[in-house]
């Protein structure tokens, strides 16, 4: 246990802390926040940390999707991240992804993934791949689908969606719908729409 860290047992998890610890990286959360912190937290805080991210890629210019990798023994957080895609001009750096490539390479099926909007078939492709066995999605309103297909390969699926989450992502779509759709389906569906 880390004793000097500035999160301990006796700390709330409040909005602030959570943005905190969203936007710090995640080598340094031990600095933040020590075991007892990280085992107080609830899925419905890893989720809000997965919204934090995803705003952090709105304010960023970006798509609002972010996600969380917590290890299940201890409830520390291994990776996360949110999506770049327009940020790094890549095609498929969503939420999910980035969380993965932070976290490296671990054995996945020791860990839940929090992702603030339902995986894109890429995505859920990548977690049953990658043996995740626990996936929680925040947000089901917006866009849904793969919930199934990660199922029927196995992964527990919960949906424990985020009210500020899905009127983000709702917000989102109204005012940049081409680049929500790029985001879903690439640059060729939406010139198309022209």
């Amino acid at each position: 246990m880390n004793t000097t860290a500035l999160l301990n047992k006796d700390a709330a998890s409040t909005d602030a802390i959570l943005r905190a610890i969203a936007h710090m990286p995640t080598a340094s959360l031990e600095v933040l926040m020590d075991n007892e912190f990280a085992r107080s937290l609830t899925d419905a805080d890893f989720m809000r940390i997965a919204v934090f991210l995803a705003e952090k890629s709105l304010l960023e210019g970006g798509c609002p999707i972010g996600a969380v990798i917590v290890n299940n023994a201890t409830q520390l957080i291994v990776g996360k991240g949110h999506n770049t895609l327009v940020q790094d001009n890549h095609p498929y750096n969503h939420g999910e992804t980035a969380a993965i490539k932070d976290a490296g390479r671990l054995d996945f099926s020791q860990t839940t993934l929090y992702t603030s909007l339902s995986p894109c078939v890429v995505c859920a492709t990548l977690l049953y791949m990658r043996g995740f066995n626990r996936v929680v999605v925040g947000d089901t309103t917006n866009a849904s689908g793969t919930e199934t297909l990660l199922q029927e390969k196995g992964v527990q699926v919960e949906v424990l969606e985020d009210a500020d989450g899905v009127a983000q992502y709702a917000r989102f779509r109204q005012q940049k719908p081409e680049q929500d759709l790029e985001d879903w389906q690439g640059l060729s569906a939406v010139s198309h729409l022209a």
